[in-house]
């Protein structure tokens, strides 16, 4: 029988299978299912913030703040860029792919990394965007 706790992963230490989840769910927000993966990768936060292992919680803190600013840096910049530049100028559009191909794939490669700690059983922080660690688990 499965738990609400069991995430197919045999835990080496505790949490670990959530904290794995949580940057599974941030990778496939940015490659795969937008916005389903984040209302997912949400729920397990509010669900599991106060009461999940150390290792578990400052995974999904991590994977949902810095999901919150990927949003926020993508949305507004873009916008910024637009506005700025035009819809009708080339240069615009030009400047518009790169800034959200740089921003886009350097997430993708920080939560390449943050899953790769998890599956380590590791502590990990995302630069920059990332929270303040509150203790290493």
């Amino acid at each position: 029988m499965i738990s609400e706790e069991d995430f197919g992963v045999r835990e080496e230490i505790p949490g670990q299978g959530l904290a794995i989840a949580a940057e599974a769910l941030f990778l496939l927000n940015l490659l795969a299912l937008p916005g389903l993966a984040f209302a997912i990768l949400a729920g397990l936060w509010f669900r599991f913030r106060h009461d999940a292992p150390p290792l578990a919680r400052q995974h999904l803190r991590q994977a949902f703040v810095v999901s919150l600013w990927g949003g926020v840096l993508i949305v507004v910049c873009s916008a910024g860029i637009l506005l700025a530049g035009g819809l009708h100028e080339q240069w615009t559009w030009v400047v518009l792919i790169l800034y959200f191909t740089c921003i886009h794939s350097t997430l993708i490669l920080l939560g390449m990394v943050a899953l790769v700690k998890a599956m380590g059983g590791q502590g990990w922080r995302f630069p920059v965007i990332g929270p303040k660690l509150d203790c290493q688990p």
